[in-house]
């Protein structure tokens, strides 16, 4: 599971959206970025999260986030799962789990009885800065909008 904690440097990243289009850390530079890690697209608590996320896209927006999601499926499945949910934020394609591993959030799982390795469900807020203000290692998923805003709110990065 991931070492990195609040204050720390964003590790930087680069990779592909859906759309094949390069993204990388340098791309929200002096923006707030809410990047978090799912095990996979079409899956319930995934689909759950990212709807969530979805549905509070306007309100994360007024806040100041930007949002990119991630994991390692390709950009293939990343435009199916936008467009059957009309996702209004990209998802990066990390099959080769660079960025994964980089966020140290691959690692041994279980799961109905059986042991596996995969990506844990993980939020990183990433301020202005590049510097890390909160880590979600126990994600709502219903509520995972809200749970960001209380987050931001407890380690006093974001008023009200």
């Amino acid at each position: 599971m991931t070492n990195l904690k609040i204050g720390d440097t964003a590790p930087n990243f680069s990779g592909v959206d859906e759309n094949g289009k390069e993204l990388s850390l340098d791309s929200f530079k002096g923006k707030k970025l809410i990047l978090y890690f799912y095990p996979k697209d079409m899956t319930p608590g995934c689909t759950t999260e990212s709807c969530n996320l979805r549905d509070n896209y306007d309100l994360l927006l007024e806040k100041g986030f930007e949002i990119l999601g991630v994991s390692a499926d390709s950009e293939k499945r990343h435009q199916k799962f936008i467009e059957k949910y009309d996702l209004p934020f990209s998802l990066l394609a990390d099959e080769e789990e660079e960025v994964i591993n980089a966020y140290g959030v691959w690692g041994p799982k279980k799961f109905m009885g059986r042991e596996f390795d995969g990506i844990h469900r993980t939020t990183f807020v990433i301020d202005e800065d590049g510097k890390l203000a909160a880590v979600i290692k126990k994600v709502k998923t219903k509520d995972h909008s809200q749970q960001i805003l209380d987050e931001l709110k407890l380690n006093k990065k974001i008023k009200k």
